[in-house]
């Protein structure tokens, strides 16, 4: 029903013109090295190789990106096509209409998202035969380069320790893969889709697309939320996605520290590029749940970063032996709680 040529358009539209940067990434060197710093630091084994590192345009990662939006969305998109089929004789033009409403709105979401990530473990948590992939946007980040004014090889090494660390958290621990995709599973089936017509009895409203493109790329579930059932998920999908960030927050950092000779304001150039917007670009960026994206890296590495401080990078491991090993919304704010419950012989078992 979505018009998903439709969306690519405007989403590349919205993406701007960016030139890649003139520089080599070099990234088949960068994550080979970047892999033995990470593993060393972490201990994390890989239960299988890991995707080859691919740099990208804006173009090519909102395709990606709208591919993985198109069945994410699927369940959700039959279920308002089936309510449009009892419209009668307004049937075809509500579908259309709804079709080029849903894909406008996507595409200009993932459009300008375009222009802020620089690196992404993309992972079809629906589609388990999607093989993942590991992106870095070239573009984006060469201006981070000349915008933040770091050293170019040390930044760019700190960004692959932190999507490398995304690919070693889910190939080490394969039940994670299939944790989230149940729980974003489970979430999707609640999501109803409704109309309410407007004021003046026209067409009926559509169900709010950013809504469910937060879910898709930020985790950003709060404004989703109606019944308990829907609180209860949204709790347990936002705690893991705070320890997914969190622990790639921290290890970069770890290893950043040890292995880059300009590490020295990287994190600080960092934070700044994530919060000196203007006024309507961190309106908008609330609108798309992008600020619960830093909250969960905020939250998540000052929840890995106790841990670690506490006991050592094994007991921060533990995340990882299991779904009852996962910290809850209030244990990621009280890291001795969550210490205290894994250090039982029951949460062991």
């Amino acid at each position: 029903m979505v018009d998903w040529s439709l969306a690519r358009q405007i989403a590349r539209f919205a993406a701007g013109n960016a030139e890649a940067p003139a520089f080599d990434l070099n990234l088949s060197t960068r994550v080979r090295e970047a892999q033995a710093h990470v593993m060393g630091y972490t201990g994390i084994e890989p239960a299988e190789p890991l995707p080859e590192p691919e740099a990208v345009d804006r173009p090519e990662w909102v395709d990606v990106n709208l591919t993985g939006l198109s069945s994410l969305l699927a369940p959700v998109t039959e279920r308002l096509e089936s309510r449009l089929a009892s419209a009668g004789p307004l049937a075809g033009p509500l579908r259309m209409a709804a079709g080029a409403t849903l894909a406008a709105e996507a595409g200009l979401v993932v459009g300008y998202m375009s222009q802020r990530v620089l690196g992404q473990y993309e992972l079809s948590l629906l589609q388990p035969e999607v093989k993942p992939r590991l992106l870095f946007v070239a573009p984006n980040l060469g201006q981070a380069v000349r915008e933040l004014g770091v050293d170019r090889d040390s930044f760019l090494d700190w960004i692959v320790y932190h999507e490398l660390t995304h690919a070693l958290q889910f190939v080490g621990a394969p039940w994670l893969r299939e944790h989230l995709g149940g729980l974003l599973s489970e979430y999707l089936a609640t999501v109803d889709v409704r109309f309410e017509r407007g004021a003046a009895g026209g067409l009926p409203s559509l169900p709010n697309i950013q809504r469910l493109v937060e879910l898709f790329r930020e985790g950003g579930l709060a404004a989703l939320v109606q019944t308990r059932e829907q609180r209860s998920i949204m709790d347990r999908v936002q705690a893991t996605m705070a320890v997914i960030e969190g622990h790639a927050e921290h290890v970069m950092d770890a290893v950043g520290e040890q292995a880059l000779p300009h590490y020295a304001g990287l994190r600080e150039a960092m934070q700044r590029r994530r919060r000196s917007r203007s006024a309507p670009e961190r309106l908008l960026q609330k609108l798309l749940g992008m600020d619960m994206k830093i909250r969960q890296y905020e939250e998540g590495k000052a929840f890995c970063d106790a841990v670690v401080a506490d006991r050592d990078i094994g007991a921060l491991n533990r995340v990882w032996e299991g779904p009852r090993s996962l910290p809850t919304l209030s244990e990621l704010r009280d890291h001795r709680a969550w210490l205290s419950r894994t250090d039982s012989p029951a949460a062991a078992a």
